[in-house]
């Protein structure tokens, strides 16, 4: 099986494709899209897993997302419980992970840093990657600058800024230390991420569907899936005013590095 491409931030591990997640994911291999399905606690971590281990190109993440960590049922970070899942080889990074303080108030900060921290810890001992969510308050880069503020403290590992919304001063931080962002298909139908896309080094940049969220043209407003991430490489090539072929190439490569993958 040659894949072309790969989504390096899916989700066909929640309930949006339990009775069908065969078919989405059969739609992407059989055009050559590989996927990354992404752990958002511990059960959608263990579901990922699963769905890596059903087939070639398949690969998960492990972690609790931020906003998780609070509420009226937070879940705990259990250290050894994610350690014995990200062991597995089909695991690739640690995450979703990270600061989120435009759906959590700000009062959650301590323990959100320190979830996000205990992470950060698991990818060093484990040498993967992390993979990042980090969304600020409203107008704001705060959660931004405080997640670079951490991952300078303490990360040991490079990782990527999934879904990433912030300024292009602060894209320029993350990659200064070697840290990539991603885009979905968002860039399709907004051009606010325009100017990041187009002066981003090339190897800085990854594509991404975040399905079954913000499905790019011409699918948007129809459940988003793995398959459709080629439009996001078509578009980051457009915005670059750049060869599809080329930059294909060079995205695929990218999460290939990153993530230590042999497709």
């Amino acid at each position: 099986m040659e894949f072309r491409y790969i989504d390096i931030h899916t989700h066909l591990n929640l309930e949006a494709f339990s009775e069908d997640w065969e078919s989405a994911r059969d739609r992407a291999l059989t055009a050559g899209v590989a996927c990354i399905n992404v752990g958002t606690g511990k059960t959608t971590s263990e579901r990922a897993l699963t769905l890596a281990h059903s087939s070639q190109g398949v690969f998960a993440t492990v972690g609790i997302h931020p906003t998780h960590t609070t509420g009226d049922e937070p879940e705990p970070f259990v250290y050894e419980d994610f350690r014995v899942l990200a062991s597995d080889p089909k695991v690739v990074a640690i995450g979703e992970c990270g600061l989120d303080y435009f759906r959590v108030s700000k009062d959650s900060k301590k323990l959100q840093e320190e979830t996000f921290i205990a992470q950060i810890q698991l990818a060093n001992e484990l040498e993967k990657p992390l993979m990042l969510h980090i969304r600020g308050s409203e107008g704001s880069m705060d959660a931004y600058e405080d997640a670079l503020a951490i991952l300078k403290t303490h990360a040991k590992v490079l990782g990527n800024v999934h879904f990433f919304a912030g300024s292009y001063d602060v894209a320029k931080k993350f990659w200064e230390m070697g840290l990539t962002t991603s885009f979905t298909g968002v860039i399709t139908f907004a051009n606010q991420y325009d100017g990041i896309i187009k002066n981003a080094p090339i190897e800085m940049l990854h594509a991404e569907t975040d399905a079954p969220y913000v499905a790019p043209v011409p699918y948007r407003g129809k459940r988003n899936e793995p398959l459709y991430v080629k439009e996001v490489y078509k578009r980051i090539a457009e915005i670059r005013g750049e060869e599809e072929e080329s930059v294909r190439e060079a995205l695929l490569k990218n999460a290939m590095r990153l993530f230590q993958i042999d497709l």
